[in-house]
């Protein structure tokens, strides 16, 4: 079974869940599931986990936000955003989103599946990642706005034994500095709901490779 297949029915049918985001969690957060019993309101929103073949490797594309006055000032990301009332659902939002913020034109894309939900506390919104593979290495044209920069991190890369340690993040009073779990891949520290979503990916990439063929 090719690798797209297998982790397509791993989305589907086995997928590793709210397990996968503790290890990447700050401050020991409670899972998204238990957070949103408590809710009254959130925001929907969705991101594009976008996957596709460069050099005999896989890539996924992230963005860097650009600095501005706001709760994800300079974070990196996955193309997304808020749900919009024009948006039927969230795998639209994911996909208007990939195409508004770098460029990528989401209607050849092959749909892999959808993660966990994750919340983010800071900003109320409840994110739905969307996997997907792109058929071809594609070109960027970000919306420089919204996002400084967009990059790529490889998939062998990302399941490598060293790749989860710790950072100092500034709090939100910018008072205190407090360590959280990250990836660190090439020059990048990747925390947060970006961190917990590709470790969701990473396990069930991990996951996958494991069970017998």
């Amino acid at each position: 079974m090719h690798f797209r297949s297998q982790l397509a029915h791993a989305l589907k049918h086995n997928l590793p869940g709210e397990r996968a985001h503790i290890p990447l969690s700050p401050l020991h957060r409670p899972v998204t599931s238990e957070v949103i019993q408590n809710l009254t309101s959130y925001k929907e929103s969705a991101v594009a986990v976008v996957l596709f073949e460069s050099n005999q490797s896989y890539e996924c594309i992230l963005i860097q936000r650009t600095e501005y006055d706001g709760k994800h000032s300079g974070q990196i990301s996955f193309p997304g955003g808020k749900k919009d009332k024009e948006d039927v659902d969230l795998l639209a939002t994911a996909k208007r989103e990939c195409w508004e913020e770098v460029g990528v034109n989401m209607d050849v894309a092959e749909y892999l599946g959808k993660l966990s939900q994750v919340y983010i506390p800071v900003s109320g919104f409840l994110v739905e990642p969307h996997v997907f593979y792109y058929p071809e290495q594609p070109s960027f044209v970000h919306q420089e706005r919204e996002v400084a920069h967009v990059f790529t991190i490889s998939l062998k890369e990302l399941l490598a034994e060293d790749v989860i340690g710790e950072m100092k993040v500034t709090t939100e009073n910018k008072l205190v500095k407090m360590k959280v779990p990250c990836f660190t891949i090439r020059d990048k520290q990747i925390w947060g709901a970006t961190a917990l979503i590709l470790n969701e990916l990473r396990e069930a990439i991990l996951q996958q490779a494991q069970e017998p063929k």
